[in-house]
């Protein structure tokens, strides 16, 4: 299974190719998988350093000559430490770019809560002109970043570090969400990563004589509301998984999607507050309830 943070390297360096505009900037990380884009598109990498605000008003200036930003670093550091930026620089300018972020959710577990990242996605997709995508494997992330990145949005990407391992069968779409399993009783929305637990979860409840349908959306915004609307109104139920914060996240999304539309059942998965602590990613996952266990009791608990 390709790593996510391999294939961006890859991708820049394939699209830089064929593309001169494409200009790539990191935060002071990613430089050895990067060596190959800044030797073969020379002129066009640059490593600003740990100067957060500052890569994002230099993005700014190299989108006004017409050049194509790609920015790199982890994803506290760039949407929560230089938010304003963004929202200035790209947001209120209606400037187009690209921010391609790692180490959200717990996947720096081992350097604390400093590292952690729940509250992007929703930044990120409070600005206008806007697309948020959360790809869950590296053959996502390609697609998704050729179909985006030289449209006239500001397009937001947070890679993984433990992709779901799940190869979809339908064709990749930005905003397009995906039905990877079909049932009648119980709908289980996940993002990114989470999608590997929400099929644990749908085949067990299988084993018990529940059907769940499974919805995967590595997309946030915008949001495939229209296949949400469909499955929920089979199903009546619905419980969402998500590496993001419980007070603004994929549930928000759908609850926004239903309401009105659907008398129906719901329940959430996601980080409620600060993760105190250190521990592996799994171990992080497992404290908040992010296991298949934990969406098979809450499911049962709902359909009984």
């Amino acid at each position: 299974m390709k790593n996510l943070r391999q294939e961006f390297a890859d991708t820049m360096i394939e699209i830089g190719l064929e593309d001169t505009r494409l200009v790539v900037m990191v935060g002071d990380i990613s430089h050895g998988i990067l060596k190959g884009f800044a030797q073969n598109c020379s002129g066009r990498y640059f490593n600003i350093g740990i100067c957060e605000p500052t890569i994002v008003n230099m993005a700014a200036g190299i989108r006004k000559t017409g050049l194509i930003p790609v920015v790199h670093t982890i994803a506290p550091f760039i949407v929560e430490r230089a938010y304003e930026q963004i929202k200035l620089d790209f947001g209120y300018q209606r400037l187009s770019g690209n921010f391609i972020t790692v180490g959200g959710a717990f996947d720096y577990a081992q350097l604390g809560c400093s590292h952690h990242c729940y509250a992007d996605i929703s930044l990120m997709c409070h600005i206008e002109n806007s697309q948020v995508m959360m790809p869950g494997s590296a053959e996502e992330f390609r697609t998704l970043f050729r179909q985006a990145y030289s449209e006239e949005k500001i397009n937001y990407f947070k890679l993984t570090e433990n992709p779901h391992g799940i190869e979809l069968k339908n064709e990749i779409v930005v905003g397009r969400g995906v039905k990877i399993i079909e049932g009648g009783d119980i709908t289980l929305v996940a993002a990114g990563p989470q999608l590997r637990n929400a099929i644990f979860a749908a085949e067990k409840l299988k084993k018990d004589g529940w059907s769940a349908e499974v919805l995967y959306y590595h997309t946030l915004k915008p949001f495939d509301g229209e296949l949400l609307v469909d499955s929920v109104e089979k199903t009546r139920n619905m419980i969402t998984i998500e590496e993001l914060s419980s007070h603004d996240g994929l549930f928000n999304l759908c609850l926004r999607y239903l309401n009105g539309k659907v008398d129906f059942n719901s329940s959430q998965i996601a980080i409620d507050g600060f993760v105190h602590g250190y521990g592996t990613y799994q171990e992080l996952c497992e404290k908040v309830g992010l296991t298949p266990d934990n969406i098979y009791q809450k499911a049962l608990r709902m359909l009984k």
